[in-house]
């Protein structure tokens, strides 16, 4: 056990550390630098991902879950909240030809940005993506009834339907 005075400088310590950056201006050498206008690019890493396979053979409701799952764990917080809320909402009644859509949509694109400025329209949408799914995504996006989507939905509902 620390005494009290170890304890109170070991406080202090990372109080004083934790507020001394923002004070000093002190900025991390390292960290996104993201669309600055001096930055050329060459620090990035693209990371090569499995080509995405039809899974034709799938029964359609482990196709749903495991469509679900993959909504529900995206790799930025933007895309897990909407998806996930999308998926809660029409996954359910996708025709198996919106199902196949909605699969190749999220799975994919290597890049989940790309995902998210397609849905929210600030980029075009390649033809291969275009089609049903894309447009109910998009009309969701918009969020029309105003509705608040700041966390991806919990899972109570999935026992509500599977009863």
């Amino acid at each position: 056990m620390l005494s009290g005075l170890v304890a109170k400088r070991l406080v202090t310590g990372l109080c004083q550390a934790s507020w001394r950056p923002a004070i000093t201006g002190m900025v991390s050498s390292r960290g996104y630098r993201g669309d600055a206008p001096d930055d050329n690019k060459f620090d990035l890493i693209e990371i090569p991902l499995p080509p995405w396979l039809e899974k034709p053979d799938e029964p359609i409701n482990i196709k749903r879950r495991r469509l679900l799952y993959e909504s529900r764990k995206r790799g930025m917080l933007e895309n897990c909240i909407l998806l996930s809320l999308f998926a809660k909402r029409y996954l359910n009644t996708m025709t198996e030809s919106q199902l196949l859509q909605y699969d190749r949509l999220i799975n994919e694109p290597s890049n989940d940005w790309d995902i998210y400025y397609w849905a929210t329209e600030a980029h075009p949408t390649p033809e291969v993506y275009q089609g049903e799914v894309m447009d109910m995504l998009k009309e969701f996006t918009k969020n029309r009834n105003h509705e608040q989507r700041l966390d991806a939905p919990s899972l109570e509902y999935l026992e509500k339907e599977s009863q």
